[in-house]
This record gives structure tokens, C-alpha cells and sequence, in this order.
């Protein structure tokens, strides 16, 4: 486990950090002098920072790439109230000197109880056909270990180790709220249709490394492979009718709601437009306490402008507590002069740098 996760950034401003991470984004930019330099983009499982390299660049261009893992030695400093890592060490990291779990976010929540929580929602289906067919996905060993740890999207919404179940176990909740107001709506309809919706996602993302698109999710997308899983459980169920067929199949073809947002359709039924708004409004909502977490340690109530949202956020929470007085802006302390680091030493340095859904 590393000593050092980015989210430990207030506590060691204007400091010296040595730990690792992996690189989210590698860009060659030029200074004002016409040399090169490193814009890079520093992940672990607590968030991201930006990342400076100014010096011996073109010693490092070819030492490693995006999704390579870096130990790096640098200073943590404050840029337009933003954390900022200069670094002035780094090396690319060994397979063996790896452990996984400190890159990937992965939800705070208790994996089992979630489990639960959406097994309980099931359990209470009243339509046998409709109960059999998520019940076989459920059963199958190897679709509930990856429901279980997929994320929801790669980066947009619940982007963490078991977002896709936090996010299907929230919209049941909703659903189930929402059945409450608007009675003639097919409850067992729909909540089939939040279990399926995103289901395409476990084929759909890699999670090794860092959250990607596999082959098949960049050229087919989660919703033709959700039809495909459909047809596969719907073979092993004879006598399961063909409109329930059809009405699911639609549910996952029509929930992004929008041509523009890569539905092939348009939602044609209650269920299917309530599908689509409340997964939309459970995707933004998370986007929005996400953007809110990454901005914690900044004064301001506005965040930064949010691209999948179109808009900077206000934090309600800052905008309506007791007003501190405005500390004085500091000085940034120049770049420390660095340690010995046996660790960062291992081998050979490399001298350093700088719809929702």
C-alpha cells in the first residue's frame, strides 16, 4: 500500500512527496522558449492531479507511456487553487512492484450489502417470467462477479471498482419511489429494465490498469452487447413472451433517451421514458458529487467548469455555511531541493520534470 494517495495533497503542501501512480494522460507541450516539456495527468485510487515536468525532457519522452505506472519524487503546490505536482525524479514502475488496488477508485460502500440491496429489489418482482430472466443473470457465476466489481462508466458517472451495482442499486431505489407516485406504471417492467440497462457494461470496460474500452465495447457499445446477453439467458427460458421480449429490448436500445446521445431510439413507453430520466438524473447527480469531492479543499462555493454537465456547479453546502475570513494569499514556495530516495533508486532514475451514461 503507498504512503502517499492524492488525496493527502492538503496536508503536504509546499512539501516534498515520493509515491507512485499511474499516468491518466501524457502530452508534449512547448515552453515560451520553444523547448518541450510533460503535461501529464497523475491517477490513484483517490483522484487525479496534474503534473509538471520542465527540465531533461527529452531524456523521459520514450521511458514510458499513458497507463504505465511511475515512482515519482516531487513538490506538491497550489496552481490557480488547484493541487499541482512538480516532479524532479521518476521511474517507470515494474510489474511485480504493482499492486492494483492503489490506482483503481473503487466505491465506499460495502460490495455484500449493495449485493443484498439489489437481490432484496428482485426478490420482490411479481411477473414469473420477468423474475426468472434477472434471476438467471444473477445466478450466473461469472456476470455476478463482474456486476459486482464493474465500473459504471469510464469516467462521466460512478467511475470506480463497483459502480455499475451502487448505480443500478440507486436507480432501483428511485424506481421504486417513483412506481409509488405513478401507479400504472409497470413496476416489474421497469425495474427489469435497470438491472439490464447497463449489464453490457462488464464487457463493455477493462479495469486492469485503468478504466478503458475493450475491443468489443469500442466497436459494438454496451447496448448491442446487452441484446446479445439477452438473447443468450432468453434461450435457456422457453415460453417467455415475445412482447416482454420486445418491451425489454427497447427498455436497453431507448434509455440514453436521445438520438444525439447514442439511442438508437426513442423512448415509446412509460416505462422506458421513466427508465431514461431517472438513470439520467441518478448519472448527474453522481457527477456532481463527484466533481464536489474533487474540489473539496478549494475556498470557493463554484467549482470549475464540468464537462459532461456543460457548466460550472455551485456547492450549496459551501454557499450557505458561515463565511471564514479570506486568509492571505502565500507566496508558492520554489521547487525544494531533492532527497535521496533508495526506493525511487531501484533502478535506474530518469532525471525529472514537470448523455451522461
Amino acid at each position: 500500500m503507498k504512503d502517499f494517495y492524492i488525496c493527502d495533497c492538503i496536508r503536504h503542501e509546499n512539501k516534498v512527496i515520493t509515491s507512485s501512480f499511474v499516468v491518466v494522460a501524457k502530452q508534449i507541450k512547448p515552453k515560451k522558449t520553444g523547448e518541450p516539456y510533460l503535461a501529464l495527468t497523475l491517477g490513484d485510487r483517490s483522484g487525479q492531479i496534474e503534473a509538471k515536468m520542465w527540465d531533461n525532457v527529452d531524456d523521459v519522452l520514450d521511458a514510458f507511456e499513458q497507463d504505465d505506472f511511475l515512482k515519482v519524487k516531487g513538490l506538491i503546490n497550489k496552481y490557480k487553487q488547484r493541487f499541482q505536482l512538480t516532479i524532479h525524479k521518476l521511474r517507470k514502475l515494474g510489474e511485480t512492484e504493482i499492486d492494483f488496488s492503489d490506482y483503481l477508485p473503487k466505491t465506499t460502500k460495502d460490495i455484500d450489502e449493495l449485493w443484498q440491496a439489489l437481490t432484496n429489489f428482485v426478490a420482490t418482482l411479481q411477473n414469473p417470467h420477468l423474475k426468472a430472466l434477472v434471476q438467471s443473470f444473477i445466478d450466473d457465476p461469472k456476470i455476478a462477479a463482474a456486476y459486482r466489481n464493474a465500473p459504471a462508466a469510464k469516467t462521466l458517472h460512478h467511475a470506480y471498482i463497483g459502480g455499475l451495482l451502487d448505480h443500478v442499486v440507486s436507480l432501483f431505489r428511485s424506481c421504486d419511489l417513483a412506481c409509488k407516485n405513478y401507479p400504472r406504471i409497470n413496476r416489474d417492467l421497469l425495474l427489469t429494465g435497470a438491472f439490464l440497462h447497463d449489464i453490457g457494461k462488464i464487457h463493455e470496460l477493462t479495469y486492469n490498469r485503468s478504466f478503458t474500452y475493450t475491443d468489443k465495447g469500442q466497436l459494438l457499445g454496451h447496448m448491442t452487447i446487452e441484446l446479445e446477453m439477452l438473447q443468450a439467458k432468453l434461450a435457456q427460458l422457453p415460453g417467455f413472451p415475445e412482447e416482454l421480449k420486445v418491451l425489454i429490448e427497447h427498455l436497453i436500445i431507448s434509455h440514453h433517451g436521445q438520438y444525439e446521445f447514442g439511442s438508437p431510439k426513442l423512448p415509446m413507453f412509460p416505462e422506458a421514458l421513466m427508465l431514461h430520466y431517472l438513470d439520467d438524473l441518478d448519472s448527474k447527480m453522481e457527477a456532481m458529487r463527484a466533481h464536489f469531492e474533487r474540489e473539496a479543499t478549494l475556498d470557493s462555493p463554484w467549482t470549475s467548469y464540468n464537462a459532461s454537465l456543460g457548466r460550472p456547479l455551485l456547492n450549496t453546502e459551501k454557499f450557505l455555511a458561515p463565511k471564514k475570513a479570506a486568509p492571505e494569499d502565500s507566496a508558492v514556495a520554489g521547487e525544494a531541493e531533492p532527497d535521496s530516495d533508495d526506493s525511487l533508486n531501484a533502478t535506474p532514475i530518469l532525471p525529472g520534470i514537470e448523455p451522461v451514461r
